[in-house]
């Protein structure tokens, strides 16, 4: 059980320290002085979830630390395990065990078996067939738990085998299509019948045909230049020099430097008109050659940035199709595992099948027992079990569960989302968290906000069932409800009080006087002599 609960910088709570009793612990006070932020935080340690907004404001962290009385567990130092978790701005997050430091996970999967907290989720959960068959597997407990985690291997290795077929194009449908899809992409490019730089040529060709008019007109003006003028030129020049080559040796230097400048001078003109020849070019031959480049663009936009990228993926292509064609054996074998797998996990829950068909009886007759005691006499609940034979595998099998109830003679049977008030849902949560507790020996049940729309008689049974939970449980229960609060073995009152324009939560054990006197507050809104004597009336009878 919570023997000590330590709460700073938690909204309006500053610094607080609660020590909680066995049996029955009752927390009432007035609006907003802090109570959710109690429960609030009993859910923090317990492993729940933070959010940065429940830092007191102007400080830096939150920390909560309880201390739980388990002489039982091989950690307790006296009997007593400290638990504590320190939650930081910056989202950084500390949680300990006994000084040891633990994740989140772990300090969860601890308080689970030592706390047990009651809100509006739970109702909500109620709410959601999804959730019902978690309610039914924990009250079956071990006898499903060894079936499940056998059931938790198959279905993971079902998952895996089927991840599997899935990369390896186990459907056949699949594997055709895409062994299609890659067979066209193949003969695409093989059509294509590329050559490395061959789009760099291409368009160095398509550049010229652009600017053939341009190219041949500078050509012949070149040509002309050269084979009428500038070879002309040059002859006459050699002519003169040869003339006057015997006067001196420098002008058979210049003679011969002349003649290799006119031989140069014709190499270049013949080049010239070849050259001339070469932009001559037809339509056809510049449609051909547009066209190729289409071709080549088209490929690269779909296969790769260059003619080098794409017979890269043409090699790929090639190694895919291969590796297809002989995945048959492989996917051969995988697909007889599934069917060996599935066969056992159809055995596992036809076994689980049978077992929450059988314990979906015993708990409904133990809740409505429940219900009977809580002013629901009328009303029948009814746990479904149903076989889905047509359904996908999932976590929990092939069985649909859900929670069906009658709150009144005669009428039908209908979904409990769609047919209880939030005051019978109240008491439905509660029937199921009483016959729960007798199995999970959960030591310490919260319950806030457990007299939602519940008032009078039913608030005064709901009283009752809390405190027969309480022989056995440690239970702690924010109530705005006198009947429930007279029924508590110790009440705490929590209020809050402003100092220097900050607001602070206090709390403290009531003695029976100040109990009586709290009680009375709650049924009338004010202490005077009647409601005193009605609280002592509800203390009494308590």
């Amino acid at each position: 059980m919570v023997s000590t609960l330590h709460i700073k910088n938690i909204g309006i709570i500053e610094d607080l320290v609660i020590d909680f009793n066995e049996g029955f612990n009752v927390l009432t006070g007035e609006t907003g002085a802090g109570k959710t932020l109690i429960i609030g935080a009993l859910g923090i340690i317990a492993g729940g979830r933070f959010s940065k907004d429940m830092i007191r404001n102007g400080e830096k962290y939150s920390f909560v630390e309880a201390s739980i009385f388990c002489p039982e567990n091989p950690e307790a130092v006296d009997g007593n395990i400290i638990v504590s978790r320190e939650i930081y701005s910056n989202g950084r997050n500390s949680c300990k065990i006994n000084g040891r430091l633990v994740t989140v996970n772990e300090l969860k999967e601890f308080m689970a078996d030592n706390i047990n907290i009651h809100g509006q989720q739970d109702n909500q959960n109620l709410l959601n067939p999804a959730k019902h068959i978690y309610y039914l597997d924990d009250f079956i407990g071990g006898k499903i738990t060894e079936l499940k985690e056998e059931y938790a291997k198959l279905y993971k290795r079902y998952n895996e085998i089927n991840v599997e077929l899935d990369k390896n194009y186990g459907d056949d449908k699949e594997k055709e299509r895409r062994l299609d899809l890659l067979n066209y992409q193949l003969k695409e490019i093989k059509n294509a019948k590329l050559k490395v730089g061959e789009d760099i040529k291409l368009q160095e060709e398509h550049n010229i045909m652009k600017n053939s008019e341009k190219l041949q007109e500078n050509l012949e003006e070149v040509d002309e230049c050269l084979n009428n003028q500038a070879v002309e030129s040059v002859s006459n020049s050699i002519r003169c020099l040869e003339r006057i080559s015997p006067c001196g040796e420098v002008y058979e230097e210049k003679l011969s430097e002349l003649k290799s400048i006119y031989y140069e001078i014709q190499e270049l003109a013949r080049d010239i008109s070849g050259m001339r020849e070469d932009v001559c070019f037809d339509e056809q031959e510049r449609d051909n050659v547009e066209a190729r480049l289409d071709e080549i663009f088209s490929l690269k936009r779909k296969y790769g940035n260059s003619i080098e990228e794409i017979l890269e993926y043409k090699e790929k292509l090639e190694a895919e199709i291969l590796e297809i064609e002989n995945l048959d054996e492989i996917n051969s074998k995988l697909k007889q595992e599934k069917e060996i797998v599935k066969k056992q996990m159809l055995e596992l829950c036809a076994q689980m099948h049978q077992i929450r068909k059988e314990y979906a009886q015993i708990i409904s007759d133990k809740i409505n027992d429940e219900l009977k005691d809580l002013e629901m006499s009328n009303a029948v609940l009814r746990v479904s079990v149903e076989n889905i034979k047509d359904a996908k595998f999932n976590s929990n099998g092939l069985d649909k569960v859900e929670f069906m109830i009658c709150t009144n003679r005669g009428e039908e049977e209908k979904e409990l989302s769609k047919i209880a008030s939030g005051g019978e849902m109240s008491r439905v949560m509660l029937a199921i968290k009483t016959v729960l507790a007798d199995v999970d020996k959960v030591l310490t049940l919260v319950f806030d906000e457990i007299d939602t729309g519940i008032s009078g008689k039913a608030a005064k049974a709901v009283g009752e069932k809390l405190k027969a939970i309480s022989k056995n449980h440690q239970v702690m229960v924010v109530t705005h409800s006198a009947s429930i609060a007279a029924k508590g073995k110790y009440n705490y009152f929590i209020s809050k009080k402003t100092i220097n324009d900050k607001t602070y939560t206090d709390i403290r054990q009531l003695s029976e006087k100040e109990t009586i006197e709290e009680i009375a507050r709650i049924s009338s809104g004010d202490v005077t002599n009647i409601s005193i004597a009605h609280a002592r009336e509800l203390r009494k009878v308590s």
